[in-house]
Order: structure tokens, then C-alpha cells, then sequence
């Protein structure tokens, strides 16, 4: 069983240091040297060309459309963008790399020097140093059947979906990331996620993290102090959500300082990072850049950007996300922690529609930070992937406004919606779950309360006017909750002569 010291003793006793490389695929219509399409979850080995299963005499050329998002890319986190770069082979055998060599970056990146700054839970500034950002290909896709966890250890056999071998991928490289101290895993964590909200706010990638679109790679070392060389390095390969990033980098700094504690060696290695079972177990021996025997592309032209092109795409670069929260946060009257919440919840965008489509700021943001992420947790859905629209929450939360719903029929109205019955106005007309607004009708309601109920009409006649919360509490029930509460009230003071 693997050794782990305690956290804080491992921070206490070693100075960690980690660096992060964070693969994004690219959301173009083809793939990054040949025509065949991309889209997600087609049938296995639909979407392949000659180019993509590395036949013998299938030539590559590149995708201007990746080019052009590399460069967005690089320039929204502050780079210097090459004014020439190459392609390079990286050469290493595994069964979903049909070429048997990898199509990437090396020396001549199309992007270098950059740095992002990374907002932490409570509101602390990290600068994150990129090293560098440059193009490549995806692999294809193993399947291993009969081994457990789905590794290839044990597995019967293996199947190869070669579907997402040559997707377009941007390959972001940080410097090492020092002075993380005890908040590394959660450092980690908020670039991953500055990352992929930049990514988004680009329009370069669903950036997706469940579907593999984000993936990282988290590197990890510990030094005696902080004047002392680099430890050596694990990197724990294609992790691909934000918890585990967290729990990844705080599981191999903890394994670390017990090994490097009771006088061992650290191994430089890949590893594999389990979420059933949060931990890490060692994959193979970590290869350095010149074991990939690296050697320029033959195939491929240089890339050679134009500066006013450059130039172009850096004037038409979007409001990025950091500068967009702070906007939306005033606009809204929102507190640093009520924006980090929206924001931890994914909101921001959901919010902000349902506010282009009629609602108010308050509105919008009580319906998806309520009982939408509650129904999102409990069925284990992503927000954004409920089968509701901003336009309908803005319908719901309009009919609320308009007194045509209260709050708890309009809960039973969204359910409605999100069992696909239609927007909020056809399923209240179709359950007739509108308001009683009558008089009328809602007298008639009062009144056989108040003739059931003599004992609490006495209490409320001798001077006990809280009590009339238990007549409401009657109506409500005789109108199975379609009446407005605070009228009911009303006409109750009325009926009985008395004042609120």
C-alpha cells in the first residue's frame, strides 16, 4: 500500500513545485492535416482519411483554422507569437499512434512567454509563467476489454477508434510554478479552470472536461527549500476534471515527501490517476526530449504568421473571463463570494442569457444557484446540460414577477419543462397550476376555512392575530396551493374585522 505523509507535515517539511500541461482540443471542422470531419461520438473509425491512419504516402497538410486559434490562444495569454515556426516528428510506438511518430512542436513553438493570472477561492491573485503553447495532433482511442478499470493490464484484448487520431490540439506548457506551498493542488486546480474558461470565452473548443476536450498533465517535485535545485519529477497524465486535479497534485506531493521522509528516491515517471480510488499508481519510465528523437517535419512547410494578420486577431480578441466576472459582478450587486459561487457552479453564462431574455439579475441568478443546481447535483448533471433554456427560466421567472405563479407552483412548473412538456406558460395552462387571483373564488375558500376552524378564529379574535398563519395555511390547502398567500391574508383581516 502506498505510503502518503500527512498533508501538513508534507508542506512543512518540503518545498513543492509543479508544472502543468494542458492539452485543448480544437472545435474545427476537420482535423489538424487532413479533411476528415470532426464531431463527437461518431462511429468508431468513421471520420478517418488516409493521413489519419498514417498510410504509406498520405501527405499532411495543415489547418489554417487551428493556426488561426493557436495564435488567439497564445495571444489571450499574454505570448510572444513566432514570426516563423516549424513542425517537428515525435517519435515513440504506442497502438492508437498509426504513424508511430507524432506530429508536434519542439524547438519553434508558435507561441512562447506568457503568463496568465489566476484568481484562488478567496480572491488571491496567482501569476502562473507559460512557457509555451504549440500545435499538434490527438491520438487515436484504446479500448481494453476484460482488464479491470478498463486498463490495459489483465485486458483480454484492445480496441482501436482512430476517430480522434489528428484532431487539432493546442499543447499549453507552464514554467515551473513555484511558491504553491500548502495551496498547490488548489493553484492547480483555478489555472486548469482559467484555462478552460478562456478557451470557451475564444470560441476555440467546447472545452469540455468529462468528454476529454481539457485534459491535463500535472508535474510534480519536492525540494528541501526554496533556494534548492528541482526535485525530481512525476507527471500524472490526462487528468480531466477540476476536483481531481486537486486531489491528483495533493496525493503525489504527499507520496512524494513520505518516499523522499524515510530516505527513498523518487522515480521519474508517468503515472495514472484513479478518481474511484483517488490515488496514483506508476505507468512507465518518463521520457526525456531527446529520447523522443526528435527531427523536423519533412512534410510541412514552416509556418510563417503574418504580423498584420497577428495583429488582427490580437484587436479582435474577446473581453476575457477575469475581466467579464468583475463587469457582471457590479452589474448584478454581487458579493465576492456570491460570484465565486456562480462562477464554481458555472453559471456565469446561463445567468447572464437568462438576463438578455427579460429577467432580472436577482431572478436569474435565484433560479439557476437554487433549484436548478439543486436538481443538477442530485441527478448528477452539468448545469449547462439540463434540458432547460434561459429563455424559459426568464418565461418562469416572468410569470413569478406577474403574480400568475408563486414560488412553489413554479417549482412544479419547471419540473414540467424539464420533462420536456413545453415552455413554463403551457405546462401552467396544461396542470392548471396558475394563481387564484378571484376574490371570488378565493372568498368562498376563506370562508369554509374560517367555519371549520371556531377554536383558532377565537384565538385570533382575542388578540392572537398570529394565529391567522394557520387559516392561510388552510387556504393554501383548499386551493391546493393556487392562491396568493398574501391576499388570502388579506381577505381573512377583512372577514374577521381585524388589523395586520
Amino acid at each position: 500500500m502506498t505510503q502518503l505523509m500527512d498533508w501538513d507535515e508534507a508542506v512543512s517539511q518540503f518545498d513543492p513545485v509543479i508544472g502543468i500541461e494542458v492539452h485543448v482540443e480544437l472545435n474545427t471542422r476537420t482535423k489538424m492535416f487532413d479533411d476528415a470531419p470532426v464531431s463527437f461520438g461518431a462511429e468508431p473509425n468513421s471520420q478517418v482519411t488516409p493521413v489519419s491512419l498514417g498510410l504509406p504516402g498520405a501527405l499532411p497538410v495543415v489547418n489554417r483554422a487551428a493556426v488561426e486559434s493557436a495564435i488567439r490562444i497564445g495571444l489571450a495569454l499574454g505570448c510572444s507569437i513566432a514570426e516563423a515556426c516549424r513542425f517537428a516528428r515525435k517519435n515513440y510506438f504506442y497502438p492508437d499512434m498509426p504513424k508511430n511518430f507524432q506530429t508536434s512542436q519542439y524547438d519553434e513553438p508558435i507561441a512562447y512567454e506568457g503568463a496568465l493570472d489566476v484568481e484562488l477561492d478567496d480572491g488571491t491573485i496567482f501569476r502562473v509563467e507559460i512557457e509555451r503553447a504549440h500545435m499538434e495532433e490527438d491520438t487515436g482511442k484504446s479500448t481494453h476489454i476484460g482488464g479491470a478499470a478498463g486498463r490495459i493490464h489483465g485486458a483480454e484484448y484492445s480496441l482501436v477508434d482512430y476517430n480522434r487520431a489528428g484532431i487539432p490540439l493546442i499543447e499549453i506548457v507552464t514554467k515551473p510554478i513555484t511558491g504553491v506551498g500548502e495551496r498547490a493542488g488548489e493553484i492547480a486546480r483555478a489555472y486548469v479552470q482559467t484555462l478552460r474558461d478562456i478557451f470557451r470565452a475564444l470560441d476555440v473548443s467546447e472545452a469540455r472536461m468529462e468528454r476529454g476536450n481539457v485534459r491535463a498533465d500535472i508535474n510534480v517535485s519536492l525540494r528541501p527549500s526554496p533556494d534548492a535545485p528541482l526535485g525530481t519529477r512525476s507527471e500524472t497524465k490526462n487528468v480531466n476534471s477540476f476536483r481531481s486535479i486537486e486531489r491528483a497534485t495533493r496525493y503525489e506531493i504527499q507520496r512524494h515527501a513520505a518516499i523522499l521522509a524515510g530516505g527513498g528516491q523518487i522515480v521519474q515517471e508517468t503515472r495514472h490517476w484513479h478518481e474511484d480510488t483517488g490515488e496514483t499508481t506508476s505507468g512507465r519510465p518518463k521520457s526525456d526530449a531527446e529520447d523522443y528523437r526528435y527531427f523536423p517535419e519533412p512534410d510541412l512547410m514552416p509556418v510563417v504568421p503574418d504580423r498584420a494578420w497577428v495583429e488582427e486577431l490580437r484587436l479582435g480578441l474577446p473581453e476575457m473571463p477575469a475581466l467579464r466576472r468583475r463587469r457582471l459582478q457590479s452589474q448584478w450587486s454581487l458579493t465576492d463570494p456570491e460570484m465565486r459561487d456562480v462562477v464554481n457552479a458555472g453559471a456565469v453564462d446561463l445567468i447572464e442569457s437568462t438576463i438578455a431574455q427579460g429577467s432580472t439579475p436577482a431572478s436569474a441568478r435565484k433560479w439557476w444557484m437554487g433549484e436548478l443546481s439543486r436538481i443538477s447535483r442530485s441527478d448528477g448533471v452539468a448545469l449547462e446540460d439540463l434540458p432547460v433554456t434561459p429563455a424559459q427560466v426568464a418565461e418562469l421567472a416572468g410569470l413569478v414577477s406577474s403574480g400568475e405563479l408563486n414560488d412553489t407552483l413554479a417549482r412544479d412548473v419547471l419540473t414540467g419543462v424539464l420533462a420536456g412538456d413545453g415552455s413554463p406558460r403551457t405546462v401552467m395552462e396544461a396542470r392548471g397550476l396558475k394563481l387564484v387571483s378571484d376574490d371570488g373564488a378565493l372568498l368562498a375558500a376563506v370562508d369554509t376555512v374560517i367555519a371549520a376552524s371556531a377554536p383558532i378564529v377565537e384565538k385570533i379574535l382575542s388578540g392572537k392575530v398570529q394565529a391567522i398563519g394557520a387559516l392561510v395555511g388552510g387556504v393554501m390547502k383548499e386551493t391546493r396551493g393556487q392562491a396568493d398567500a398574501a391576499r388570502v391574508r388579506e381577505l381573512i383581516a377583512e372577514r374577521l374585522g381585524v388589523v395586520l
